[in-house]
């Protein structure tokens, strides 16, 4: 029988498209592409591994110095001169405050006076004392009469001795009417003003010595029977940055009204960069123990439940499988996983945004390496 030419070629189209519709897929189609050929989509990833994470309480400590000294002045009177200002640096000796000293110094102006007329009555008695003895020599005045003569000779020295010695006593109290620093720092506050009375309980101010300074830090009572001398502790600022780092100097053998233990930190690291009665941030670091950790960027939180992705092995590749997670504390920028992933499991830390549960992944390349350095091109 013979088919006409026209019907020959309908017969090969036909057979070419089911050859077509029930082939195999296209060579170089990614593997592990999810159902209509979806590509796979490059994330980042990392394997997961515990690592040594610190167990740390973080507390507000009060920075005192050591050799903080109150000065409250010696001597009562109107102040007549205020020579710092609050902040001023002092070196050891130098002059404060003056005190009005008109009293002191008008008692003083007699008493030399006094002196003048005592030595005089001094002088007069030696001479008396000298010509006695050498009359008694002669034989012109008998031995009373030189024993008369020492006699007024000793009280006139003695009466200039009482002298000298309230002489010595005023210029003493004198120097109370100028206050001097009792040893180097920084002035404090000054509450009083040029005119103001003062007394000897009067507080004029404070002088602290910044390169001497201690942290003082309230521990609760609940956390007191791990505190130990010699356990490391850092001060860092607002975003978590170290500042110093220093042991436990001293812990409080008594519990504070507060129920608090009082913990010391001597400032050996750092010195210089605080001011007393500052307040600080103080990390304790209890321990350090291994954990697993996950980086903030790879978390997802969804109704106050945090997920990651992890990289699962399916068929020739791989998906994304979504894990809930219990967290633990913040450390640094990692969160120390307390259930839900383990070590060994290929955490997502890149292209989140892009992906879902099942959804078909590949490691992200490398990027290209660098260009070797040399001469630009003409």
């Amino acid at each position: 029988m013979r088919v006409s030419a026209d019907r020959v070629c309908l017969l090969s189209v036909l057979c070419s498209a089911m050859v077509a519709c029930g082939g195999q897929a296209p060579a170089g189609a990614p593997p592990g592409g999810a159902p209509g050929g979806r590509p796979p989509m490059p994330v980042e990833s990392i394997t997961v591994a515990a690592r040594p994470v610190e167990q740390t309480s973080e507390f507000v400590a009060v920075l005192k110095s050591r050799t903080s000294v109150t000065i409250q002045p010696q001597a009562e009177g109107f102040l007549t001169k205020i020579a710092v200002q609050s902040g001023d640096r002092v070196a050891r000796g130098a002059l404060l405050f003056e005190i009005d000293a008109a009293v002191p110094q008008a008692a003083l102006r007699t008493l030399e006076s006094t002196r003048a007329l005592r030595q005089t009555d001094v002088d007069h008695a030696r001479q008396e004392l000298a010509r006695a003895r050498t009359l008694y020599a002669a034989g012109a005045i008998s031995q009373r009469e030189l024993q008369q003569a020492e006699t007024l000779d000793r009280g006139a020295a003695a009466a200039l001795k009482v002298v000298d010695e309230q002489m010595q006593q005023t210029r003493t109290d004198l120097s109370y009417y100028r206050v001097l620093a009792p040893s180097a720092g920084v002035i404090g506050d000054v509450p009083v003003r040029t005119g103001d009375r003062v007394t000897r309980a009067t507080a004029l101010t404070v002088i602290d010595d910044n390169e001497a300074l201690e942290a003082y830090v309230s521990v609760p009572v609940q956390q007191a029977s791990a505190l130990q001398v010699g356990l490391p502790t850092r001060i860092v600022d607002d975003r978590g940055t170290v500042l110093a780092s220093n042991p436990v100097s001293y812990v409080s053998p008594t519990v504070e009204p507060t129920q608090t233990v009082l913990a010391k930190v001597a400032l050996r690291d750092g010195r210089g960069q605080f001011r007393a009665q500052q307040l600080v941030r103080v990390q304790v670091i209890w321990s350090t123990s291994p954990a697993v950790t996950v980086p903030l960027t790879a978390l997802s939180r969804i109704n106050g439940q945090y997920f990651a992705f992890v990289m699962q092995p399916e068929g020739q590749g791989f998906v994304a499988r979504q894990k809930g997670l219990t967290l633990g504390p913040l450390v640094g920028n990692d969160y120390v996983v307390q259930g839900g992933l383990a070590e060994g499991d290929r955490l997502i830390t890149g292209g989140i945004q892009k992906i879902g549960e099942g959804a078909p992944v590949m490691p992200a390349p490398a990027g290209p390496p660098p260009s070797p350095a040399g001469p630009s091109a003409p």
